[in-house]
């Protein structure tokens, strides 16, 4: 059973480039340390969340003071982004860090930054490792400063994608209601298909730039493409089967004991493993493989310069048919 198992796996390998792309990057996702990086990512993601979302929105409060209406929906497309039983978590603390923006002061704005540049360096060197590139010494302070620069960059992409997520679905909502269709069902699906779009599109241009800007090399945007858009989708797919799961766990004795807190690390360690095998699968594809070849070995020339001891077989032979040519040329002239 083994020996035909064996067998069958190479035939299905050949016989679906799909399934052996997938092989390999398994293959990949294990040598290149991917359950480890996705340890340490999901560790510093717990660890920096908190301060982030704290100082983010302390400034979101103070820049949008003014304008309820938009905090609110910046809020919503953060709240919509995670699985339902962590929204109420998610929620809480994006009121607490709005509410108390005053006095978030420097320490928590320190902490956010040690843990925020911690999650990021994590995250960079786990992308690197798995894009297959070679990982380097580099400086200590141009690399903290370039790491602090990819999380202010990855914060600017990420409310950029909350807030088209959001705006589109109120904007919507919006036209619905002026147009005098917002009881209509048909709308309703429509306007729900279109929300869904843009949260793809959105997931997809931040995913994109995660895979191509983010390795300390940085990649071209055409070979991460299809990588992006599987990610957002499997996102998207992840984001709804946390949802089941965490409801059903959460909702459990044990749940309420252990509160969403583990609901957090479970559901990030799933997303750090799912980011950073799509990464290893974007570098094992065919365009993407770069095959070294190694240079021949050096040429060395050895003049060889026989020496030989006495007369050789050529010689005796030589000397003795020299010697029965004089022989007969002497009886000849006797």
């Amino acid at each position: 059973m083994a020996e035909a198992k064996e067998k069958l796996i190479p035939r299905l390998r050949r016989k679906h480039p799909w399934l052996d792309h997938l092989f390999r990057a398994g293959q990949a996702f294990g040598e290149r340390y991917g359950n480890h990086y996705a340890a340490a990512i999901t560790y510093f993601s717990v660890l920096s969340l908190f301060p982030l979302l704290l100082v983010g929105f302390s400034i979101a409060g103070f820049v949008l003071a003014g304008n309820q209406a938009a905090l609110d929906q910046l809020r919503s497309g953060i709240v919509s982004s995670v699985p339902g039983g962590l929204s109420g978590l998610i929620n809480d603390l994006i009121n607490t860090a709005i509410n108390s923006r005053g006095t978030t002061g420097i320490l928590g704005l320190v902490l956010a930054l040690y843990s925020g540049v911690g999650w990021m360096t994590n995250l960079r060197d786990a992308l690197t490792a798995q894009w297959g590139q070679e990982k380097k010494k580099l400086p200590l302070i141009s690399t903290t400063l370039k790491d602090l620069l990819a999380l202010v960059g990855l914060g600017m992409a990420l409310v950029l994608s909350f807030g088209l997520t959001a705006v589109g679905g109120g904007i919507g909502r919006w036209l619905l209601k002026q147009a005098g269709l917002a009881d209509q069902g048909w709308a309703a699906f429509v306007l729900t298909v279109i929300t869904v779009v843009l949260s793809l599109t959105a997931n997809t241009l931040v995913f994109l730039w995660v895979l191509s800007r983010l390795p300390r090399e940085h990649v071209s945007v055409r070979s991460a493409a299809k990588g992006a858009v599987m990610a957002a989708v499997g996102f998207e797919i992840l984001k709804q089967v946390g949802s089941i799961y965490l409801s059903s766990v959460l909702g459990s004795p044990i749940g309420v004991l252990i509160g969403p807190i583990i609901g957090l690390l479970v559901f990030a360690n799933l997303v750090s493993r799912f980011v950073l095998f799509v990464t290893a699968w974007t570098a094992t594809a065919s365009e993407n493989i770069i095959t070294v070849v190694e240079p021949p070995p050096p040429a060395v020339i050895r003049p060889l310069v026989p020496v030989r001891r006495g007369l050789g077989a050529g010689s005796v032979a030589g000397a003795f048919g020299a010697g029965a040519f004089l022989a007969w040329l002497g009886r000849r002239r006797g």
